[in-house]
């Protein structure tokens, strides 16, 4: 599980994120919702190491993480999949997907799972192909399938709708659906795109000035109105 409490980050004078708590379970997706510039991408920053928490604590399976560096999160199995995507264009797919399995031993085969091609059939179509001449949508896939390919137990998402196509769209929300049923892994998912969020979401996160203001259980974000708070 991961346990987050009472999280504060600041830029300058500014106080990001105000005292931060929830957590994530394995089995199950959470879905954080919110508007732009509510601190959602800063919570992951911190969640992942890329900055330091001010106060409070990241709990991980048991464990205190919070001064813990990116790749040592890494080798934990948390694993991040960035706003953006962050490819790396000018390598081949599979090369990409083989930068995956950096937490792992050298001597271990090195070899891209083969789950990842049956989760995303067009990654093993195009696996010699480079990244930079994927889609959105297909460098989105590939992201995703890079950070699979280091078997976290915990996934973190930044909004991986932003900018796909609606076909991806749905792709990508069937492989999180299947990724929850195995049972083994936490999936936290920021997203803005409601109607997306709330057709995965085992648990919800409203998070507004770098606050959670409301939470609960997906079945019932419609009937909490989580569809206003979080209205552009």
């Amino acid at each position: 599980m991961l346990d987050v409490q009472q999280l504060h980050q600041y830029y300058g004078g500014s106080h990001i994120l105000r005292g931060l708590s929830f957590t994530a379970e394995i089995g199950e997706v959470t879905c954080l919702l919110g508007r732009n510039g509510v601190g959602k991408t800063t919570l992951l920053k911190c969640l992942m190491g890329l900055l330091p928490a001010k106060e409070g604590q990241v709990l991980w399976d048991g464990h205190n993480i919070t001064g813990k560096k990116p790749f040592q999160r890494m080798q934990a199995g948390v694993a991040y999949v960035p706003q953006g995507r962050e490819i790396f264009p000018r390598l081949t797919v599979e090369e990409n997907l083989l930068l995956g399995l950096s937490r792992f031993p050298a001597r271990q085969a090195r070899e891209v799972p083969g789950f990842i091609y049956e989760l995303f059939p067009v990654l093993h179509e195009m696996k010699q192909r480079r990244g930079g001449d994927l889609s959105g949508g297909q460098q989105q896939q590939l992201a995703i399938g890079r950070a699979l390919a280091s078997q976290p137990r915990l996934l973190i998402l930044d909004e991986p709708t932003e900018g796909i196509q609606p076909s991806v769209i749905k792709e990508i929300g069937a492989v999180i659906k299947k990724l929850a049923e195995r049972g083994d892994m936490a999936i936290l998912l920021v997203e803005q795109f409601y109607d997306f969020a709330a057709e995965l979401a085992d648990q919800y996160l409203v998070m507004s000035r770098g606050e959670i203001i409301q939470q609960g259980r997906g079945a019932q974000m419609e009937a909490d109105g989580v569809r206003g708070l979080v209205a552009i």
